[in-house]
């Protein structure tokens, strides 16, 4: 009886290789399942923008994103700039991180613009701070020369000197209905699904410290905004309503109120009542990242945790429209 011939090198040699791509799938698969349970998985970008003048425009986006296109917003509107340059802005950062906040890049490129500290932007960890990054590219986008008169592709171009220019064209559409929301232009149109993320910072606190790491304290001062104090102490807003009104919420969560009068920290000749409607919005894109619960302004309101995120109109008061002077405070409810 003849005995059982050994496999030969080349048959062990492939079975290593089927096992060892077998465990390269399973890893990949195990690698989707982690990633798909961080991000959310299928459950959607979570926030969403609509378009103002009733055209079908809209733009799904995530609570990351939210967080990153409201602070740049933020920071263009505290420089006085007009939309145009926050349009310009935003479409670049999709373009270069897709409003990510990323620490990799081509060379030593960071951050959501991609900026390079071997070429002066700053330095790794000032890159890395979106507010700063963001007042940077703007920095340099007012050297140039009529930019809000430029198309979009060559403004951007000027500030960043792409390799592919003509990739920012492609977001200037989503760009735009995000700069009219931000800035407050476009009221009610902007909303989140507002789950809240592993982030600890929750609360008025958190609240006062986000606004003004986005808008800059000496804004936000005058219009009733106090960022010193705790969460746990009693109302303090003044007669001319300096202070925050930081009082416990119905519902358990504490409530910081903004109020929105004449045309302060309004810039780049916005009324009032889109100063409103951005911080409006900010809070909201916010609200996963804050845990922020209720946002309410001009007589509308919005919840996190609703079937749809929509704005609604609270008992039929107000309307959407710029309210100027008399709409009224902007109200942060937040979880805890």
């Amino acid at each position: 009886m003849p005995e059982p011939s050994l496999p030969s090198k080349r048959t062990r040699r492939g079975r290593v290789l089927r096992w060892s791509a077998g465990l390269v799938v399973l890893s990949a698969v195990a690698g989707y399942v982690v990633v798909q349970y961080d991000t959310g998985g299928t459950r959607g970008p979570g926030c969403k923008v609509v378009s103002g003048t009733d055209d079908g425009a809209t733009y799904e986006f995530t609570p990351e994103q939210a967080v990153n296109a409201a602070t740049i917003t933020a920071v263009g509107t505290a420089r006085n700039l007009p939309e145009r340059a926050v349009t310009i802005a935003l479409a670049t950062a999709l373009q270069e991180s897709a409003l990510r906040n990323i620490d990799y890049g081509d060379r030593d490129s960071l951050g959501l613009f991609q900026q390079r500290p071997s070429q002066g932007w700053g330095t790794p960890q000032e890159i890395m701070d979106p507010s700063y990054s963001a007042d940077k590219f703007y920095e340099h986008l007012e050297e140039v020369p009529g930019y809000t008169r430029l198309p979009l592709t060559v403004a951007a171009q000027r500030v960043q000197r792409s390799g592919f220019p003509q990739a920012y064209a492609k977001h200037e559409p989503d760009a735009a209905l995000l700069a009219a929301a931000l800035t407050g232009r476009s009221a009610a149109t902007l909303t989140c699904e507002g789950r809240p993320s592993a982030n600890r910072t929750s609360g008025a606190d958190g609240v006062r410290a986000a606004l003004a790491r986005d808008f800059g304290r000496d804004v936000l001062e005058p219009a009733g905004a106090e960022v010193e104090g705790s969460a746990t102490s009693s109302p303090s807003a003044d007669a001319s309503g300096s202070g925050d009104s930081g009082g416990p919420d119905d519902s358990g969560g504490r409530t910081v109120t903004l109020p929105v009068t004449g045309d302060a920290g309004a810039g780049a000749g916005r009324s009032a009542g889109a100063r409103g409607w951005q911080l409006a919005h900010w809070a909201v894109a916010n609200a996963s990242e804050l845990r922020i619960k209720r946002v309410s302004y001009a007589g509308w309101e919005w919840v996190a945790g609703t079937t749809d995120g929509r704005w609604r109109q609270d008992d039929g008061k107000g309307s959407a429209a710029d309210g100027g002077g008399g709409a009224g405070p902007v109200r942060i409810t937040t979880v805890q």
